[in-house]
């Protein structure tokens, strides 16, 4: 990977710059403003029930009602009983779904001179980039309205936990494990969360692990788009190889992984162990190792973009709610420092994925093994 020829795409990532500045400015101190949420309107149990549990709600309106009250006074339809869903046990069996020309089922079929050409030649454009994100992300809206309708899910009686839980089972199977130290990890379209957690560490690992996911997911999004193919388990194995093999990629993986993480999470509490784990790994100059983490927090800002649109700002103040009531160690600013605020431009962005698949592709035709023995855990 050839970094000098993309540091002239480069610009300053100004919305990162003005966060860490705010926040590093006047002797290092930080002071955290509690937020308490309003609710949107007056709800009719402030009104007429505050000395009454209240059992069901309006579904066009969101008031509240007790037991015996079966019509909303205001919207006159029928109300709805307010019910207790634990969101762990719904499935929602998310498959992003690709169909094209070519269907390749063997890697002999994908390793054809034909398919070198193509990837070689790489043609993929930002707007390209951009159909891939907005297809995800409406996607997984349309999975997650679907869960909501099928569930009965008022989502106003969700914990932040169940919330962030239930729109990432639009994009990913999520299961729990009990046993090792890893808070969580991404493998073969599953994350795994420890529930051992509190809810505000298990908030940023699903988002974090996540964050692997979606990446893996854009880049069988690229190789489908270039190879005019759908998507198979041969497609995604490819994917997770070329984000793997190498120390630089997965480097490049992680960083993005603790950018996005560290975007729903209160300064002074971001965590780059694992990112630090493989960067020891590396031996590389400085300005390599910086533009590795440009292009991670490139690749960032667009899976930031697809998470912001299930998170809004009500949300976000929720989490960091959480994380005020869980952590109880002093705020470290001192990893921010490991914070790079460059981001390639849409020519550099191009560029950064060239290398990537084009290089994985290359090196992927001589590892048939390794992608058989991934393919085979899907």
């Amino acid at each position: 990977m050839n970094f000098n020829d993309l540091t002239k795409y480069t610009k300053e990532d100004k919305e990162k710059r003005k966060l860490i500045d705010d926040i590093l400015c006047v002797n290092h101190s930080f002071k955290i403003s509690s937020m308490k949420l309003m609710s949107k309107g007056v709800e009719y149990s402030d009104i007429a029930f505050d000395s009454v549990q209240v059992t069901k709600y309006c579904p066009k309106c969101g008031r509240e009602y007790p037991e015996d009250e079966n019509f909303c006074f205001e919207c006159l339809i029928a109300l709805k009983e307010i019910k207790s869903v634990d969101v762990r046990d719904i499935k929602i069996k998310p498959v992003f779904d690709i169909t094209k020309t070519n269907n390749y089922d063997s890697f002999e079929d994908i390793f054809s001179g034909e398919n070198l050409e193509k990837i070689t030649k790489f043609d993929f454009k930002v707007r390209d980039l951009k159909e891939i994100i907005n297809s995800i992300k409406l996607t997984a809206f349309r999975r997650l309205d679907g869960a909501i309708k099928e569930n009965d899910i008022n989502l106003k009686y969700l914990s932040v936990l169940d919330k962030v839980t239930l729109f990432s089972k639009a994009f990913v199977e999520l299961e729990y494990k009990s046993y090792g130290e890893e808070l969580g990890y991404y493998e073969f379209g599953k994350i795994y969360v420890d529930d051992r957690q509190s809810d505000a560490l298990q908030i940023t690992t699903i988002l974090h692990e996540l964050t692997h996911f979606l990446i893996k997911e854009i880049t069988s999004h690229i190789l489908c788009h270039i190879l005019d193919c759908s998507k198979t388990t041969q497609i995604e194995s490819l994917s997770v190889f070329i984000l793997s093999y190498s120390a630089l990629n997965r480097l490049m993986d992680e960083y993005a992984a603790h950018t996005v993480e560290g975007r729903f999470t209160l300064f002074g509490y971001q965590d780059y162990s694992s990112y630090l784990s493989i960067e020891k790994t590396i031996d590389l100059e400085p300005d390599e190792i910086e533009m590795l983490k440009t292009i991670g927090n490139s690749f960032a800002n667009y899976i930031k973009e697809i998470l912001e649109s299930f998170i809004d700002r009500d949300m976000l103040e929720d989490i960091k709610e959480q994380f005020r009531r869980d952590v109880m160690d002093s705020p470290d600013y001192r990893n921010l420092s490991f914070e790079n605020c460059t981001l390639l431009n849409n020519r550099g962005m191009v560029q950064a994925l060239k290398m990537i698949i084009v290089d994985g592709f290359a090196i992927s035709m001589d590892n048939i093994d390794t992608l058989m023995e991934y393919d085979s855990q899907w």
